[in-house]
């Protein structure tokens, strides 16, 4: 395994690394997402050149860092396009900027109060996608809307450039930097890290348009890091980050306390759940937990998009009862999720180092398989999480998921189904498979030439 970092290229690694880079500002400056044609030719041209690099001996990985890193840069300056989350942050940033608490009421509040808290105005919250919900982002994501209002209390602009180079930072660190090393220590080719680098679904929806995810798997990579170095404190204390970053890597800790000991666990969960407390104590508020239970709740109960076997669910509630059931449904299907994760913790015959990012592939899969609501962007973990794997579905799901967009491409919003129907079956055909391989044992499929995977 090639320990240094050692540049191989030759002219079509340039050529071809010009026109991709050029695909990506092409769709950050000169593309919407109603204009769908224009998107998936673009998207279609970046995964091409993705899978492109992935198949080919892995000499050159690190010039493709280099590459990965300038994608990122090109979409600092553009607006987020696929996204309006963006007001949101920065209405939440007014708010704290104002010494108010988020957490305690909904926009349309101060819309009925004739927008009196400083930079809140109409114009804002015409642009707002989630006005009759309370805010739901953990503490970093508040602080980074916070900060950003701070230095741009006027600029759209400028508060987005500095969540992006928030994100950025976050970014760089971890593929030029702390996934190649974390790979190593798993004993893989740190070229893996290209699995996530180079993927054009987290390069356009982490800095591109602004979701937190790259802070998750920044603090996910510390985290493993920490545990495989058996410092217990310091991946607690990562573990805390990715939590409070967005709160789905609660769900990875089950599969903690055996690998670590008793001893080690009580180490590691006291330093985590310390560090949680400490970075929520500033959002505490005695409305905070209704707000934010309010909001976790509507997300079961209301929100759908992209689901799978929510969809089937749900046809067969219409047929039955002739409504939608996801009021009831929606919450149920949390609980057997948080049962199936718990009962993979608990049945796990070798709990071992090597293969915990294997179970928490296999746990997010499941919480994504019986989600109400499935982003794109909710691929960026399980992306990351199968660059220490055999499987190589969430990459094929990163380019199906995609075409989900073509939602927006219509005179009125409505959700494509056809295309909904296409991505699972063959997300699961494709898993299906992998599964048998991997029982087979046999290589992932999807390798640079000449390296194996060990055991895992």
């Amino acid at each position: 395994m090639q320990k240094g970092w050692p540049l191989h290229t030759n002219r079509w690694d340039i050529l071809g690394s010009i026109l991709w880079l050029a695909v990506i500002a092409m769709l950050a400056f000169g593309a919407d997402r109603s204009d769908f044609h224009v998107f998936s030719l673009g998207v279609g041209v970046l995964f091409a050149g993705y899978f492109w690099v992935l198949t080919r001996r892995s000499e050159s990985w690190p010039f493709y860092l280099g590459v990965a890193v300038l994608a990122r840069l090109i979409l600092l300056f553009a607006e987020p396009w696929l996204s309006d989350d963006i007001f949101r942050f920065i209405w939440d940033g007014h708010l704290w900027q104002a010494g108010i608490n988020p957490f305690t009421a909904l926009p349309s509040a101060y819309a009925e109060q004739g927008f009196s808290v400083p930079g809140l105005n109409a114009e804002l919250y015409e642009q707002l996608n989630s006005a009759e919900y309370f805010t739901i982002y953990p503490p970093i994501p508040q602080g980074t809307f916070w900060l950003s209002v701070w230095l741009f209390p006027d600029s759209i602009q400028g508060a987005t450039l500095v969540q992006r180079l928030g994100l950025l930072a976050a970014e760089v660190a971890t593929i030029i930097w702390l996934l190649p090393k974390t790979l190593r220590l798993w004993g893989l080719s740190p070229s893996r890290t290209l699995l996530y680098a180079l993927n054009p679904l987290v390069i356009l929806e982490i800095v591109g348009n602004i979701h937190h995810e790259g802070y998750v798997v920044f603090f996910m990579v510390l985290a493993l890091y920490g545990f495989r170095q058996k410092k217990w404190i310091g991946g607690g204390l990562a573990l805390a980050g990715a939590v409070c970053a967005k709160l789905l890597p609660l769900m990875f800790a089950p599969f903690l306390w055996r690998r670590a000991g008793f001893k080690n666990g009580m180490i590691l969960f006291t330093a985590m759940g310390l560090a949680i407390l400490l970075a929520f104590w500033p959002l505490y508020d005695p409305a905070f937990f209704h707000g934010f239970r309010n909001s976790i709740d509507l997300y079961f109960r209301r929100f759908e998009f992209n689901a799978s076997i929510f969809y089937i669910i749900r046809w067969i509630g219409f047929e039955l009862r002739g409504y939608d059931i996801i009021r009831t449904v929606g919450p149920e299907l949390a609980k057997v999720v948080l049962i199936a994760i718990l009962a993979l913790a608990a049945l796990e015959r070798r709990p071992r180092w090597a293969n915990l990012p294997g179970r928490m592939l296999a746990a997010i899969t499941i919480y994504l398989a019986l989600a109400t609501t499935v982003h794109p962007w909710y691929l960026t973990l399980p992306i990351f999480l199968c660059c220490f794997t055999r499987f190589r579905f969430p990459v094929v799901w990163s380019v199906l998921i995609m075409g989900t967009y073509i939602n927006y491409s219509y005179p009125e919003y409505r959700e494509n189904m056809a295309v909904v129907a296409i991505e699972y079956v063959v997300v699961y055909s494709v898993l299906l498979w992998e599964i048998v391989r991997r029982y087979r044992g046999k290589e992932s499929w999807l390798l640079p030439k000449g390296e194996t995977l060990p055991d895992c």
